[in-house]
């Protein structure tokens, strides 16, 4: 279950580990309500990660499924115990059962599952 481990190293003090899940060409479009982040590389999205301000944000998963190669979540963003909205996320795995691609759409308008 990659795309758990994803999120839980994403929400960590060192989001940076994430790295580790990625195929060098990993490729990424991450849709957020002012703009898109997209990339073709790991060095890409470890740019990413550098970019984002530092905040207590946990990615809460209320739905996961996976089939094949490929892993969605949905669920609902916290911060500092607050959530702010919700996020659709899959990812396509490699043959080694690392991230080659990554898909996450985040609003704070709709909620297809009822909050908590």
């Amino acid at each position: 279950m990659v795309l758990r481990d994803y999120m839980a190293r994403m929400d960590s003090q060192e989001p940076d580990t994430v790295l580790e899940l990625l195929e060098p060409g990993f490729q990424f479009l991450i849709a957020l309500p002012g703009g898109q982040r997209t990339g073709e590389s790991r060095e890409d999205f470890a740019a990413y990660i550098a970019g984002r301000e530092a905040v207590d944000r946990t990615h809460e998963i209320r739905r996961y499924a996976a089939d094949g190669d490929v892993e969605t979540a949905y669920g609902f963003v916290v911060e500092k115990g607050v959530t702010t909205g919700a996020f659709l996320s899959a990812v396509r795995l490699s043959p080694d059962g690392l991230m080659a691609r990554y898909q996450s759409f985040f609003t704070t308008d709709f909620d297809l599952v009822d909050r908590p």
